[in-house]
């Protein structure tokens, strides 16, 4: 008896999983570009004049294209000297709070001394005080001791301020540390200092990363403090650059949009350096 033998290809799982990650592709583009939005206008205006933001809009774009705006702040702002002092700062505070953060998180972590609890949660609460609590005895005492106006204080405030949720984080990491591999360690003669060096930094650098550029950006991004501490131009940041472009009744969007797309072009060539840092921190992160 002969069977016939369909020819009409069968819809398998290939095709079903294939259509699936096509609709999931164009639903993170569209998510993408949502978020992108708020540069994209940021784009459009800052190669703009006054008279075509005023006449068409802040949507439309550029009729003529136009360096202006990013020239004159980059004149009038002294900008390549703040772009020196923002990356000091912020470089410092990524190092510093790094360091602090694996040290009190190898301590905390792995280290499991009497109390480790309790200061964690003294160390999480340091770091929800709010930052306008923190102004005036700061002021204080770094005008006292005589280093007000320089930036060795904003380093000093932002790397414990950064350190108390880097170790807040990598201790919680470091507690999962398998203890056979650290008790083998010990076994081969391996020194506290060895095994921090040698076995946990080797494992845990891609959250390590991740905290490098997040404390870079995250200082790089700050005005408060910066704000009430560098009063001489020669010491300001990039964002205290940007106050003088708001007025109290009179904004240029343009010239505000040139000097914040300028702005904003180191952290994105931050991230782009270090694209492959985050992702393995964030696929390490969620693997465990």
């Amino acid at each position: 008896m002969a069977y016939a033998i369909s020819t009409v290809p069968k819809r398998t799982s290939h095709h079903i999983r294939s259509t699936k990650d096509w609709l999931a592709l164009i639903g993170l583009i569209l998510i993408a570009l949502i978020m992108l939005f708020p540069i994209i206008v940021l784009l459009i205006n800052a190669f703009k004049n006054q008279v075509e933001y005023t006449q068409y809009g802040p949507l439309t774009l550029p009729r003529s294209f136009t360096l202006d705006n990013i020239s004159s702040f980059w004149k009038s702002s002294n900008f390549p000297v703040k772009v020196i002092n923002s990356v000091v700062i912020s470089g410092s505070v990524a190092i510093i709070g790094v360091a602090l953060s694996v040290l009190n998180s190898f301590a905390i972590g792995i280290g499991k001394f009497r109390g480790n609890r309790a200061m964690t949660l003294l160390i999480l609460l340091a770091n929800m005080a709010p930052q306008e609590a923190l102004l005036y005895p700061l002021y204080a005492l770094f005008k006292n001791i005589g280093i007000y106006d320089t930036q060795l204080p904003v380093i000093i405030i932002f790397s414990i301020i950064q350190s108390a949720y880097g170790t807040y984080l990598l201790s919680a990491v470091y507690g999962t540390f398998p203890q056979a591999i650290l008790e083998a360690a010990v076994i081969d003669g391996a020194t506290k200092g060895q095994i921090l060096r040698r076995i946990v930094l080797p494992i845990s650098w891609p959250t390590i990363s991740v905290l490098f550029v997040f404390f870079f950006v995250w200082t790089w991004n700050e005005y408060m403090i910066p704000m009430s501490l560098l009063i001489s131009d020669n010491v300001q940041t990039v964002p205290l650059a940007l106050a003088p472009l708001q007025g109290q009744y009179v904004v240029s969007a343009t010239s505000l949009a040139g000097a914040s797309l300028l702005s904003i072009i180191p952290t994105i060539i931050i991230y782009i350096f270090f694209q492959h840092q985050l992702t393995n921190g964030i696929v390490a992160g969620a693997v465990k």
